[in-house]
């Protein structure tokens, strides 16, 4: 079974649904035949290179409820083991990171994206790391067993930059408009950072081949308030 989770490092319930997922799949029966990949969503596609505070950033764009959405997300991320740190996050343009993402994927495999993916969302998130930046990307390329010369390299130039920006619009074309977004074997699609159960009840309905299409269970937002991230 292939699932395909769309999703942006900017994206805090992007980490709660990585989080959530990886639960499920531990509890599924068929977790060794599970292939998990990571497809590049910018929920910002226009975002400066210049990295800027969060809060300021998020107060710009939502006003007095973004100190509220943070509370909120931070008291999820805390059930699931992920230290926030909204005081320190950068936001920042994320196009080159969805770059070194698809080096791992393509170069590394699945597994090592995977773990590359985790560590930028922690770094993001809980470490105050400019996610934009070459010279961050590469030394957490190499944390996670990416070489870290063909990682700068890889960076230096516009490599994987065409491929990159084709999935993003691959993503928009086939309908993903909000993220953290889930696709099963190409068919069935669930939105948003659902609970580790409803994950993993899905997981079993794909298996058994159901013939009945899964819809978003959550609905799409314009904050990043109910499960999922949208513009």
């Amino acid at each position: 079974m292939k699932v395909e989770i769309y999703s942006d490092i900017a994206c805090p319930w992007c980490y709660v649904g990585k989080r959530r997922f990886e639960q499920a799949l531990d509890a599924f029966e068929g977790k060794d035949g599970v292939e998990v990949v990571y497809r590049p969503y910018q929920l910002v596609p226009d975002a400066p290179e210049q990295a800027r505070p969060h809060r300021e950033w998020l107060a710009e764009r939502y006003g007095p409820q973004s100190l509220a959405m943070d509370a909120r997300i931070t008291e999820v991320g805390r059930t699931l083991g992920i230290d926030y740190d909204f005081d320190t996050v950068q936001e920042v343009n994320t196009l080159r990171a969805h770059r070194l993402l698809h080096l791992a994927e393509t170069e590394y495999g699945p597994a090592v994206q995977a773990a590359l993916k985790e560590r930028l969302l922690k770094a993001h998130f809980a470490e105050g790391v400019n996610v934009g930046a070459a010279e961050a990307l590469v030394e957490l390329a190499a944390e996670v067993g990416v070489d870290r010369e063909r990682a700068a390299a890889y960076l230096a130039g516009d490599e994987g930059e065409a491929e990159t920006r084709a999935a993003l619009a691959e993503a928009r074309a086939i309908g993903v408009t909000a993220v953290p977004t889930f696709v099963f074997e190409g068919k069935w699609a669930v939105q948003g950072g659902q609970e580790a159960e409803t994950f993993l009840q899905v997981l079993r309905q794909v298996e058994a081949e159901t013939a009945q299409q899964i819809v978003p269970l959550a609905p799409a937002a314009d904050t990043c308030e109910d499960g999922t991230c949208a513009i």
